[in-house]
């Protein structure tokens, strides 16, 4: 049996933080991770020839201090997103190529209603409380819809709700019908609105690490490397008077207090003693993740570039919902990222390989032409099905959950503390929130122990 201060559960960016800043105070730690590498629900892969290609979470932007801390830390540069053609909006396979956030050559009609709902959308944004969205004036009220009953009892173009829904329910990968509306609020707040959220230049994606995510939790799992333990799932935490017991398949590690950083998922299948409290126990079951398929294709060059285009495209309920240029730092070669969302991409997912690389190729090349046909490397990541994340990209709350059980999303359990992008106040559902989750764990389970930072 292995004997620490803490344990911390859980190898993605909020369990690293939170291991980094417990072990630079001074205290002895066992860190636990299922998977056979570091990252959770961000993955660089680095190609035989050099190129790298993020395969999860990928992008930062303005507001997210805590991950350009980090790279401050760690010497990791940062570089801009492609932004310097038109993006396109597939709509009733009418294709409209615009420059900014909304495809003004679009009917007015649908212009008006898009503007509108994201105006109210907005206003809605500035009425949560972000460390209590639950205690919002309307909490109960916007609890009780979902994302889609509220577009379609609010947005009277059709054109516009499909773009709505693809924004705004998109950002969960799932379909609208199956997050509340209060969820989509609490989450769009945490990033400052939904502009930021669904915009490349000065909003959510407007840049990247050089060198991906990898770049930034590599040096991290490094500096960790004597207490990280990979390829351990955890299997039951006990806590008593002294301390918890926290087993996986081929380790035990006794703690005074552990901090579990996986999805709400997967933490939900972790068995406890004594049972968690009621409130967190029915979280855990009712927040899942969402359904996603994200897939690199790699070009000699980027040749949507010099087609006046900047890579980003749209397409509602498409097999490629969403593209954008994923090209590092260099340049070159021309990566495509393809992120299919939702039911797409669970349609997507009952393909076998061979019909759904046929199939994403069809629709890059029905998109971009014929140059689109013939990549020199195509690279798949389905986090619907990864074991280990429950789900992608992140957990959603259907209607009736926020209320009911959101303030478990932070309360520790006993000597157990909870960590993970859902649980932060600030840029939930971001790599940031991830990492500002990680470092108030560690924070709390130090106070709780009396140690100082």
């Amino acid at each position: 049996m292995t004997d620490v201060d803490y344990c911390i559960v859980g190898a993605g960016f909020a369990g690293l933080v939170a291991a980094l800043r417990l072990k630079r105070a001074g205290c002895s730690i066992a860190l636990l991770e299922a998977r056979d590498r570091v990252g959770g629900r961000t993955f660089t892969e680095v190609l035989p020839d050099g190129t790298w290609v993020d395969r999860g979470g990928a992008w930062i932007g303005p507001g997210q201090d805590r991950i350009y801390a980090l790279m401050n830390e760690f010497g990791v540069a940062e570089y801009k997103q492609y932004t310097g053609g038109d993006a396109m909006m597939i709509v009733d396979s009418a294709t409209h190529r615009y420059h900014g956030t909304i495809p003004w050559s679009m009917s007015p009609w649908a212009i008006a209603n898009l503007g509108a709902g994201l105006l109210e959308v907005i206003q809605m944004c500035k009425s949560i409380p972000l460390e209590t969205p639950w205690n919002a004036k309307r909490a109960a009220q916007w609890d009780r819809i979902s994302v889609g009953h509220w577009l379609g009892t609010r947005i009277r173009s059709r054109k516009a709700r499909e773009m709505l829904e693809m924004a705004l329910a998109g950002t969960y990968t799932s379909a609208a019908s199956e997050t509340s509306m209060l969820w989509m609020l609490t989450q769009m707040a945490s990033g400052g609105g939904p502009v930021f959220v669904i915009s490349a230049k000065d909003g959510s994606q407007d840049a990247r690490p050089v060198g991906g995510m990898g770049a930034i939790y590599r040096p991290i799992a490094s500096e960790l490397a004597e207490t990280l333990h990979l390829s351990q799932p955890v299997r039951s935490i006990a806590q008593d008077a002294d301390g918890v017991t926290v087993r996986a398949d081929h380790l035990t590690v006794r703690a005074r207090r552990a901090i579990v950083a996986v999805p709400l998922a997967i933490a939900g299948q972790i068995s406890y003693e004594p049972m968690l409290s009621a409130d967190r126990s029915l979280l855990q079951q009712r927040m899942p993740g969402g359904a996603v398929v994200k897939i690199s294709v790699i070009y000699d060059e980027p040749f949507w570039r010099g087609d006046g285009l900047c890579g980003q495209s749209a397409a509602p309920g498409t097999p490629a919902t969403l593209t954008i240029d994923a090209c590092t730092d260099t340049g070159t070669p021309g990566i495509m990222c393809v992120i299919t969302e939702g039911p797409a991409a669970r349609a997507l997912g009952r393909l076998d390989g061979s019909a759904r690389r046929a199939t994403v190729m069809r629709e890059l090349v029905d998109r971009f032409g014929p140059k689109a046909a013939s990549p020199q490397g195509y690279h798949e990541q389905n986090w619907t099905t990864d074991r280990y994340s429950g789900g992608g990209m992140i957990s959603h709350a259907p209607t009736g959950v926020m209320t009911e059980f959101g303030s478990a999303l932070r309360q520790p359990c006993d000597r157990i503390h909870w960590a993970g992008t859902e649980s932060s106040a600030v840029m939930l559902g971001w790599v940031d929130g991830a990492i500002r989750s990680g470092e108030r764990a560690a924070a709390e389970a130090m106070s709780a122990e009396g140690v100082s930072r």
